[in-house]
C-alpha cells in the first residue's frame, strides 16, 4: 500500500541546509517537501522507497528533475531513462512520464510555469 505524503510549506530562507537531508525516506511511501512554490513554478524535494511507483500523468509545463540520492527508473512518453545520482533530465511540456523505484531514491523537482502564455 502507497502512502503519499505532501508537504507544502516552503523551507526557511536565508538559511543553509543540505539537500539530501530535507527529507527522509518512509516505509512504503513517497514523500514530497516544497522548497519554493510560485504562481510562476516550483521546487520540491521527494523521497521513493524501494517498490514505489508514481503512475503515468502529464503537466503543461517542462519539469527538470535531477537525482540526489540512489537511481531512479523514469518513463518519458514509453521511453525508459535510468537516472543516477546527480544526473538529471528534463521531462517536456505534456509529455506522458511516470517514475519507478527499484531501490530507494531522492530528486529535486523544478517546474517552470511561465513563458507558456504563448
Amino acid at each position: 500500500m502507497m502512502i503519499s505524503a505532501i508537504d507544502t510549506v516552503e523551507i526557511e530562507k536565508s538559511k543553509t541546509h543540505i539537500i539530501v537531508q530535507i527529507i527522509e525516506y518512509v516505509h512504503n511511501a513517497v514523500v514530497t517537501k516544497t522548497i519554493i512554490k510560485k504562481i510562476t513554478g516550483n521546487i520540491t524535494v521527494s523521497s521513493f522507497d524501494a517498490g514505489e511507483v508514481l503512475k503515468e500523468k502529464t503537466y503543461p509545463f517542462d519539469n527538470y528533475i535531477q537525482i540526489i540520492d540512489g537511481t531512479a527508473l523514469i518513463t518519458i512518453n514509453r521511453k525508459e531513462f535510468s537516472l543516477r545520482l546527480g544526473e538529471g533530465i528534463v521531462i517536456p511540456a505534456h509529455a506522458a512520464h511516470s517514475f519507478n523505484a527499484n531501490e530507494q531514491f531522492k530528486m529535486i523537482s523544478t517546474i517552470i510555469k511561465s513563458g507558456y502564455e504563448d
